[in-house]
């Protein structure tokens, strides 16, 4: 996992991470962000339907601890155990990160989902990208590139143009306020994540964010007395279904390969899928609610994809040279490799 400098702010990866980097698989790289891009474009709606009748923060907490709790009785026991042990440096690591992902990121968005339509939600949401890139200019000095920006911007006009129809419902102050401020969140974990010492085991790491963000939701829909709203016998099929579903795919499957994708893919192609939920998120209501297909849903689309293209593209990595063997059995061109991934990291 790359870990900054705390004095120069340069980011420097182990030499796994370096040869990991060099020899990963774009066709593993595209699989993983289409999952992402897919399954996370229908959690929006699985959410509206799971609240119906579950107390939000107690269904977000039944996800996660569900699903982290499957993982990581499965995943403690397999991989480099003796190379990879716990200890609390890295667990801690990965409880912060998932308190941000995971409590404050997808809490706030289920919370605001009940205030604010899962339209505006995924706008507001649509803002990681710039709070990544903000991230990375005021904390570690990084520097984006023009087409990243003109993407950032074209991809928010897109998502302006898709959530501004006729319908999408007056913005609660209260709820944007929250969905703004879980985008802040997912984006300074997703940061963290590159860049503290988490298990070197992804499914270890990811079982644990999902428990600690899971506690944390907790304790806040108890707080919030959900606990006195909480009546299984009133819960209807439909938000079972997509409580499970949540579970299956929305945290188990989907979180498991953003995971693999922070530690394996440039963040600013990472973050590209807020643009593309929505779009998968139009799609899926035309295919089974019935919902039209109007010129301007086309053209937001576009533009969206437009802005995805653009920053996929920002910052191509050239090809690196397999390392030539030395006499003292170390590798050459690992340097370069490094100072390529300063620069991109």
């Amino acid at each position: 996992m790359a870990r900054p400098n705390v004095l120069t702010g340069v980011t420097r990866a182990p030499a796994d991470v370096q040869v990991r980097a060099a020899e990963r698989s774009p066709a593993m790289v595209w699989l993983a962000l289409g999952i992402v891009y897919v399954v996370w474009g229908s959690t929006y709606l699985a959410i509206r339907v799971a609240i119906r009748t579950i107390p939000p923060f107690l269904m977000a907490s039944t996800r996660f601890v569900v699903a982290g709790a499957v993982l990581f009785a499965v995943a403690a026991r397999s991989g480099d155990r003796d190379g990879d042990r716990l200890g609390w440096r890295q667990v801690g690591s990965a409880s912060l990160v998932g308190v941000l992902l995971l409590a404050g990121g997808n809490g706030g968005v289920v919370w605001a989902e009940q205030h604010v339509s899962t339209g505006v939600v995924a706008l507001l949401i649509a803002t990681v990208p710039l709070w990544i890139l903000a991230i990375g200019a005021v904390a570690f000095g990084k520097r984006a590139r023009r087409q990243e920006v003109a993407g950032l911007v074209l991809g928010f006009a897109g998502l302006a143009l898709l959530i501004g129809m006729p319908g999408a419902g007056r913005l609660d102050p209260a709820g944007a306020t929250v969905a703004a401020v879980a985008a802040l969140s997912w984006a300074t974990g997703s940061v963290l994540a590159g860049r503290l010492p988490l298990p070197k085991r992804v499914l270890v790491g990811t079982s644990i964010e999902m428990l600690a963000g899971g506690v944390v939701l907790a304790a806040a829909g108890l707080a919030t007395g959900e606990a006195g709203r909480l009546h299984p016998s009133a819960f209807s099929t439909s938000s079972v279904l997509g409580l499970a579903y949540l579970i299956v795919f929305g945290s188990v499957v989907a979180f498991t390969a953003y995971q693999w994708l922070l530690q394996n893919a440039r963040i600013t192609l990472v973050s590209t899928y807020a643009y593309v939920n929505p779009v998968v998120a139009v799609l899926l209501g035309l295919a089974f609610l019935d919902e039209p297909l109007t010129p301007r849903t086309l053209v937001a689309g576009a533009v969206i994809l437009g802005a995805v293209a653009m920053i996929v593209t920002a910052r191509r990595v050239p090809p690196v040279a397999p390392p030539e063997p030395c006499p003292d059995g170390q590798a050459r061109g690992l340097a370069p490799a490094a100072r390529e991934l300063d620069r991109t990291a």
